[in-house]
């Protein structure tokens, strides 16, 4: 392959029971030794039951385990990335795969964050929804009315907002009558908001204590799209994503000013390979999940030469 590639690694939305089912059999059993410290129920369990599949406390580790997992079995026979970002907690992957932290360390991370952000919404449910069809920056002027929150922006007509469950709904007849379409997404918290403010401090002691490294691959920052070089900036880039909004929209037309050619999402879901596709059709763009065997990727890649 000639051309500039990038790794993206998903958020949560995508999981689903088949989403081990291109890693070879010891590569599946190693991912349940890696979460087990974690999870209180085994691998096979939770592929089994959408209710533990989608729990926040569950679906962030899961989606670290299975995105480095992938990335340890194709890092070799790809060519060296020249950018990698994350989407969400795809961001604690990405640091996994531009050598920013051990694998362990992140999963384990991911699940004490995921632990934390549930304890900000035990005294109402949170959760997220996407707004598509309306520009954003009507959007904008309507959420502070319902006291809800940009979480994500993901293009010019659509964002995820979060908030209390109860202001989310509320909002949504509101924009619905101004030709909005709302979807809900399968997340309890409201990611990326004020309202996980009570998780900051911990996290923040949480991540002081862990040992990061320089990244060897250029690391997009969640918030900003701004390239990361440096491990301080990476921890920052981690510890400001979980109160601010991530722009993804930035993330994106980063990949064009670094001169990427070709995207290669590590799954589990193709949401952020569709999203660039549509942005930026000038770049290849598939997720792992679109194909039925590893080798299949390599030869999409060497049919791009």
């Amino acid at each position: 392959m000639s051309g500039r590639l990038a790794i993206l690694c998903p958020g949560q939305g995508g999981q689903n029971p088949g989403m081990f089912d291109l890693l070879p059999a010891e590569a599946q059993a190693a991912v349940g030794v890696a979460l087990a410290p974690v999870l209180a129920y085994p691998l096979p369990s939770i592929l089994a039951d959408d209710s533990l599949l989608f729990a926040n406390r569950i679906a962030q580790p899961l989606i670290v385990a299975a995105t480095l997992a992938i990335w340890d079995l194709l890092k070799d026979a790809l060519p060296e990335p020249m950018l990698v970002a994350g989407y969400s907690i795809g961001e604690f992957s990405a640091c996994g795969v531009a050598g920013a932290a051990p694998a362990s360390e992140l999963i384990a991370l991911a699940a004490q964050r995921a632990a934390l952000m549930d304890a900000c919404a035990i005294d109402a449910p949170q959760g997220l929804m996407s707004v598509t069809g309306l520009a954003v920056d009507i959007v904008r002027e309507r959420l502070p009315l319902y006291g809800i929150y940009l979480a994500i922006d993901t293009g010019f007509d659509t964002l995820i907002a979060g908030g209390r469950q109860a202001d989310l709904l509320a909002a949504e007849c509101d924009l619905q009558a101004r030709g909005a379409r709302i979807g809900h997404l399968p997340v309890s918290v409201a990611s990326h908001t004020p309202l996980m403010q009570g998780a900051a401090d911990p996290f923040a002691a949480r991540l002081a204590q862990m040992t990061f490294h320089d990244p060897h691959i250029p690391l997009l920052a969640g918030v900003s799209g701004q390239v990361l070089r440096h491990k301080t900036a990476v921890q920052e880039a981690l510890m400001r994503q979980l109160t601010q909004p991530i722009d993804w929209t930035a993330c994106m037309d980063a990949c064009v000013e670094q001169g990427i050619t070709v995207v290669l999402e590590l799954g589990p879901g193709a949401a952020l390979s569709r999203m660039l596709r549509v942005r930026h059709p000038e770049i290849a763009c598939r997720s792992v999940s679109e194909f039925r065997s590893l080798a299949g990727i390599r030869q999409w890649l060497d049919r791009l030469d």
